[in-house]
């Protein structure tokens, strides 16, 4: 009896620890399952960031590319800007040149105007010398060039008559202006030798102008009286003109003014041709240098 009580009650025992192992196993089995879970949420997620990640990656690998383009082409235009900076200066430099050159010829020209003033002012007084009636100069050369011969060393005052203490400035100037023109490298270079008559602002236009103009062909005239080979050979250099009393080296009212304005002026006009060809040839050499293209605008 005391068997069969002890066997029921080890039954009722196993029956009740049996389904406390199945609770705690199906727990298991469900933390078990949602750690896989979980496991794989997370891998997918890691997946989703990679792939992220690595297409970020070649985008920044694609704009480092197009950044290196972009560097390589800006060298390429900075070294055709350079090169067309270079070429610009060459060109800059030739036109300096040329227009040095230029300069140089039109002084030149300048220089052989002055020279052959100079030349004249210094035959008169080495045969003259420097000192007329009272100390005055007998000639002068003026601010514009000109050789400037005060006209009471010439003529009396409203006259156009040459005075006869005139004639050996004249003589002189007739002989300097012949073994001027001697010279072919002269010749080559003056147009014109003009005689201007200039007068003072007293007396009526219609005097100052006749009487200027008579002065200045009296002067040529004698001039080619005391030298036939200057006329004959070189008159075509010559010309006469008349200024009257519009322009005056002195615009006071006084003795003095008046008298410095009352004057013969002799003036070297050079070949217009030849400072024209100067010109023209720097235009033409300008023209002909080939200018460097402009690179393309970026």
């Amino acid at each position: 009896m005391r068997n069969r009580r002890r066997l029921l009650s080890s039954e009722d025992s196993t029956r009740e620890i049996w389904p406390s192992f199945t609770d705690v196993m199906s727990t298991m089995a469900l933390i078990l399952f949602v750690l896989v879970l979980l496991a794989y949420v997370r891998s997918l997620i890691a997946a989703r960031q990679l792939q992220a990640f690595q297409r970020q990656i070649v985008a920044s690998e694609q704009q480092l590319q197009d950044v290196r383009a972009q560097l390589a082409t800006g060298r390429a235009e900075l070294d055709a800007s350079n090169a067309e900076l270079r070429a610009q200066r060459g060109v800059l430099a030739d036109s300096n040149r040329q227009l040095d050159t230029l300069k140089s010829q039109l002084q030149s020209i300048a220089v052989l105007r002055v020279s052959v003033l100079n030349k004249l002012k210094q035959a008169i007084e080495a045969e003259l010398g420097s000192g007329g009636e009272g100390g005055s100069a007998l000639v002068t050369v003026g601010d514009n060039g000109n050789i400037v011969i005060n006209e009471s060393l010439v003529f009396e005052y409203g006259s156009y008559a040459i005075k006869p203490e005139a004639r050996p400035l004249l003589d002189t100037l007739a002989r300097a202006f012949g073994r001027l023109l001697d010279d072919p490298d002269v010749r080559a270079n003056i147009d014109t030798i003009l005689i201007q008559g200039h007068t003072d602002e007293r007396g009526s236009a219609t005097f100052n102008w006749d009487l200027s103009a008579k002065r200045a062909t009296a002067v040529l005239n004698y001039l080619f009286e005391a030298n036939k080979t200057l006329a004959d050979s070189y008159g075509s250099y010559f010309a006469a003109s008349a200024y009257s009393k519009f322009r005056p080296l002195d615009a006071a009212r006084s003795e003095e003014a008046y008298r410095r304005n009352r004057r013969i002026e002799i003036s070297v006009i050079p070949k217009d041709d030849n400072v024209r060809k100067v010109i023209d040839d720097y235009v033409q050499n300008v023209a002909a240098t080939p200018l460097p293209s402009s690179p393309p605008a970026p």
